[in-house]
């Protein structure tokens, strides 16, 4: 799993600085990661029956909404990208709100999912994915915040 993450983590990097395929590689990077993704979460949450069924037909709806984040996320991380070197104390602000209300957002995805999937899949599997979704995005901010450089001082 840690391949797939640092692989993701320099299509994040590329992606930002290719601005001509911007999309395409975005697509590209939302495809592999959710391909990656679907295995790591099948192996990780084993079910049957109507269970799975309920589960899957769930979380394809939550995997359309968490890309959406995730563009957003990766144009967000774009434009600190372009504007690092010029960042003063408002842009630095408007970043940070960003990324923050992101953060809100995702985990209010999570547990929106959680809710639904509890109630169809039942609470284990439920609780397995967020566990595995905490887990996943908090490698993949890991490894992004090694990779990006800190905000220096600011005037």
């Amino acid at each position: 799993m840690k391949h797939v993450l640092v692989l993701l983590v320099a299509l994040f990097i590329s992606t930002i600085s290719i601005a001509q395929t911007y999309n395409e590689e975005v697509d590209m990077l939302q495809a592999l990661y959710g391909s990656e993704k679907r295995d790591i979460v099948e192996n990780f949450i084993v079910l049957e029956g109507e269970q799975k069924t309920a589960f899957w037909t769930l979380y394809d709806a939550y995997e359309v909404e968490r890309k959406a984040l995730g563009i957003q996320r990766i144009n967000l991380i774009g434009v600190y990208a372009e504007n690092y070197h010029n960042l003063d104390n408002d842009g630095t602000d408007v970043l940070v709100k960003e990324m923050l209300k992101l953060v809100k957002s995702n985990d209010a995805l999570i547990e929106k999912y959680y809710k639904k999937l509890k109630k169809k899949a039942g609470v284990k599997p439920a609780a397995q994915f967020v566990q595995i979704e905490h887990y996943l995005l908090a490698a993949i901010r890991s490894e992004i915040l090694e990779e990006i450089p800190f905000i220096g001082q600011l005037e």
